[in-house]
């Protein structure tokens, strides 16, 4: 029978990056809407704002003053989610709910990173040669966490973090971290629907000494799946498969394709791939990155006119 049927019936769909299984009902869309329907959005920034805190030349909320920067700018996160010195914790496993209560102690380190200067843009309106240093600027700060016996530092460019930022220069403390962690995090969160605090274009990174429970499941299957089928990538092979079938690809290059994922959670949730084996961003190259460029700024933009606005986003760079 073919999978067309698959259109009008519900049934679940695996996901081999979690081994797990996700309900799809596909009949419920014919349903009639009465819910919240929103206007066209005409909100418009100003290209500085005296108040915005990431601004350049703005003061911080404790009291840090930016720089007039021009390229992105990174700094260590006032209001960090993880700290790298805080006091220690020891559980006590014997305890009587041990087992039922448990916690361990995080340390790590988070940046702030803006994109651009001007307060009143969004990915979406970068051009891929003003996204380019953005991409530039998340390798040199990966680089700079990578622990020396990595293979990955081998082949990692020199880090050059831009001097506009707070972790340029060797006396900056900022420079490195004081302890090797295992775990880097890329990620936006934009508009306020998705809980940002600020306009101002930018994004998060968090390094943290434990790995956190969704890449280590992914990294498992992965792992699972190399072993299973004679040492193939389980994203490439899934990247083939899209790109032969061409049901569900939103655009691709030489480098990456973008896809409506066949176990999306979300309705308009789409994932990036590289259509060959890339461990990390220190493995692409000039013409890579800048494939990659293209990619945020098509995806971001279709997103904006698909609905009318500056579209609410969660995008997440797992490296």
């Amino acid at each position: 029978m073919s999978d067309a049927v698959l259109d009008d019936i519900s049934h679940r769909r695996y996901n081999p990056l979690r081994g797990s299984w996700i309900l799809v009902s596909p009949h419920r869309t014919k349903r009639p809407w009465q819910g919240q329907q929103e206007a066209a959005s005409k909100i418009e920034l100003p290209a500085y704002d005296s108040a915005c805190y990431l601004c350049p030349g703005n003061k911080r909320a404790q009291g840090e003053t930016n720089p007039q920067y021009e390229d992105p700018f990174i700094f260590v996160n006032d209001y960090s989610a993880v700290k790298e010195s805080q006091q220690a914790y020891e559980p006590d496993q014997n305890g009587p709910s041990f087992e039922l209560l448990q916690a361990e102690a995080v340390t790590g380190k988070c940046y702030v990173m803006t994109f651009s200067p001007l307060h009143n843009v969004t990915l979406a309106d970068l051009s891929p040669s003003d996204i380019l240093p953005i991409i530039k600027t998340w390798t040199s700060l990966y680089t700079a966490h990578l622990s020396p016996t990595s293979p990955l530092a081998k082949v990692a460019p020199p880090t050059t973090i831009p001097p506009g930022s707070q972790l340029a220069g060797e006396e900056s403390p900022s420079t490195k971290p004081t302890a090797q962690y295992r775990y880097m995090q890329i990620f936006e969160n934009k508009g306020a629907a998705m809980g940002c605090s600020n306009p101002h274009p930018h994004c998060q990174v968090w390094t943290t000494s434990s790995l956190p429970e969704e890449p280590s499941i992914e990294l498992a299957q992965m792992q699972k799946y190399r072993t299973n089928h004679n040492g193939a990538h389980l994203l490439n092979d899934y990247a083939s498969t899209e790109a032969d079938k061409k049901e569900r690809v939103v655009f691709e290059n030489d480098t990456f394709l973008t896809v409506c994922p066949w176990w999306a959670t979300w309705p308009f949730e789409t994932m990036v791939v590289s259509k060959k084996h890339k461990r990390a961003l220190v493995d692409l190259d000039e013409k890579e990155q800048v494939e990659l460029a293209e990619v945020i700024a098509d995806v971001t933009r279709r997103y904006d006119n698909l609905f009318e606005t500056s579209f609410p986003r969660l995008l997440m760079v797992e490296i």
